[in-house]
């Protein structure tokens, strides 16, 4: 095993930033998601917490979230839009999203478009 991390086939370190990376941006996973993930592979907590700050380093959890709040959310108005900012919440969390950054997406998009009689979250 120690020849194989020398000769740098087996680098926790590159295969937690890469990881990370690519499932935040492939499957608009949080920080929270990712963590757990991660941890349940076996990698060490600073290397987790080094790969998140690497995972959002060019558009931030907010950011990443809006995105995929955005695009849930026009799924949800035409399937059950009486019930969409509890169904946004829900799906936001299982995605690994803070409570925080699920409340601004919220906020922000049930300004920016939710459907007229949905109350705001």
């Amino acid at each position: 095993m120690a020849e194989l991390e020398a000769r740098g086939f087996v680098d926790d370190r590159a295969f937690a930033a890469v990881w990370a990376e690519s499932r935040a941006r492939s499957r608009s996973f949080g920080r929270q998601r990712l963590q757990e993930e991660l941890r349940a592979r076996g990698i060490a907590r600073p290397l987790v917490e080094a790969a998140l700050v690497y995972a959002f380093e060019d558009t931030s959890e907010l950011a990443r979230a809006h995105a995929a709040g955005a695009r849930r959310l026009a799924i949800l108005r035409r399937r059950a839009p009486d019930q969409a900012p509890r169904r946004l919440h829900d799906y936001l969390r299982r995605r690994g999203y803070p409570g925080d950054v699920v409340r601004q997406v919220l906020r922000t998009l049930g300004q920016e478009g939710m459907p007229e009689g949905v109350p705001e979250p």
